[in-house]
């Protein structure tokens, strides 16, 4: 077995133990299984490593940049896997890192060439899928607090306090439901996805914004596309921006995509539209969504952005908000980047996926999930993704065409439906009524089956070759 170090420093459980610290006794007892070693300590105070073995170092507890340099500014560990925590520049890797999660704006290493993963010495990596539908149903309850826009909570207490007449009081309380309005989606990535498609469950009108080359699968979905941002904002009751910070410009010491969600977009929207960032809090002028806070165009935003304390002194995209706080406080929803990393089950796929591979890129340099470019001596084995997320691969149906059963029945109810709509069109005007009433049930049966195995089996979203 090849011999490695690997650092750890985030949590790889998040539900509360016996001990009442977050609970990592699954990824220990995974690492186990696969030969490796897990120390609950830096490699300083390990002691003597037993020769030979892959070593999971896990360290949490590091937070500040001084820190991480300490720890990890030599490059006396071959790789790391992170979550949340940034990781400076000058640490050093030789053989990689892993993000849990999509973006990976804090993996910051040179060893990769910083968060966009560009000519670097190791590969950067990531686990994408793992949490967006975590993150796509936090937003989802973001939008759910404010529309319908019913006072529950007020209602809630008249009614427990026995103050309510149903037929004399209810007429003060008027609301609108979520279905027809218009939603508006920016990124058509695995959550921006996920967001749009629990949107049109609840009957919301959701155009999307993404790539010309994702127009196709956004539509074949029922989704409206948007060529720009503006077409997608126009007219719209609800946006969610789920883009990424895009590449880092070292000129202009910004990213890409920083501030993309300003004046001309959000004045696009109705008034009293509700606006959703749960990507990164750089995404949004701030500037911008004060004044329609003031004006009213926005009339509630809910924000999900990283937030960090050291020495006393706050830091973080989530910073600029917080000057809002005091003149829109009521109309806001501000939290320190929990959407995605508070759900304990994720986590722990996620930490399972990254440790698996890191053991691939140690023992056979293959790389699965790649951010940026492939650096020599490693192979790109392509992306990785939970079943459902991210739509239809070869590989994907490969694995349901080995299992006979489930090809059988999705070729019989395809046939049945096919058959049925085949007959009705060679039909004439008389026999076509006929039919309807003959086949009309059995059509409805495999119809309804087709749909199920359909979603069962996670066949839908667009066809991706990798």
């Amino acid at each position: 077995m090849t011999s490695a170090n690997i650092l750890i420093c985030d949590f790889v459980g998040l539900r509360f133990g016996a001990d009442g610290n977050p609970d990592h006794s699954e990824v220990k007892a995974y690492i186990e299984a696969k030969g490796g070693v897990f120390h609950q300590t830096g490699i300083a105070k390990a002691g003597a490593l037993e020769p030979g073995k892959r070593h999971f170092f896990y360290q949490p507890q590091l937070s500040t940049r001084d820190e991480l340099l300490a720890e990890a500014g030599d490059g006396r560990y071959d790789a790391v896997i992170a979550a949340a925590t940034f990781i400076p520049a000058e640490t050093r890797f030789r053989l990689g890192g892993v993000r849990i999660g999509a973006g990976t704006g804090n993996m910051g290493s040179a060893s990769w060439g910083g968060g966009s993963g560009e000519g670097g010495e190791a590969p950067l990596m990531n686990t994408p899928g793992i949490n967006s539908r975590a993150t796509a149903q936090m937003a989802m309850k973001a939008l759910l607090k404010v529309r319908p826009d019913l006072p529950v909570d007020r209602l809630n207490t008249l009614v427990a306090g026995g103050q309510f007449d149903t037929g004399k009081d209810l007429r003060h309380y008027p609301t609108e439901k979520l279905e027809g309005k218009r939603l508006a989606v920016i990124g058509y990535g695995n959550i921006g996805r996920e967001f749009a498609r629990l949107g049109q469950a609840f009957g919301m009108r959701v155009a999307i914004h993404a790539r010309p080359r994702h127009q196709k699968w956004i539509e074949l979905e029922g989704f409206d596309y948007a060529a720009t941002m503006e077409d997608a904002a126009r007219g719209a009751d609800a946006l969610s921006v789920h883009l990424g910070l895009g590449a880092f410009d070292p000129d202009a010491q910004r990213y890409a995509n920083a501030g993309l969600i300003g004046d001309e977009v959000l004045s696009l929207l109705n008034h009293g539209a509700v606006l959703i960032n749960y990507d990164r809090g750089e995404l949004v002028d701030v500037a911008a969504l004060e004044r329609a806070l003031a004006s009213g165009h926005i009339s509630h935003a809910a924000i999900d952005a990283d937030l960090f304390k050291g020495g006393g002194t706050l830091s973080g995209p989530m910073l600029p908000y917080l000057k809002l706080v005091e003149a829109y406080g009521q109309r806001l929803e501000l939290l320190p980047h929990a959407a995605a990393d508070t759900d304990h089950p994720s986590r722990v796929a996620g930490a399972k996926q990254a440790v698996d591979q890191i053991h691939a890129v140690i023992t056979e340099r293959h790389v699965t999930n790649l951010k940026g470019s492939l650096p020599p001596g490693f192979v790109d084995m392509g992306a990785k993704v939970p079943p459902g997320i991210g739509g239809i691969t070869p590989r994907h149906l490969a694995a349901l065409a080995a299992d006979r059963a489930v090809a059988a029945d999705l070729a019989g109810a395809g046939a049945v439906v096919a058959g049925f709509w085949e007959r009705l069109l060679a039909a004439s005007a008389q026999e076509r009524e006929a039919l309807l009433f003959s086949e009309g049930e059995v059509f409805a049966e495999a119809a309804n089956r087709l749909s199920t195995l359909l979603r069962k089996h996670h066949l839908s979203g667009p066809f991706t070759s990798k």
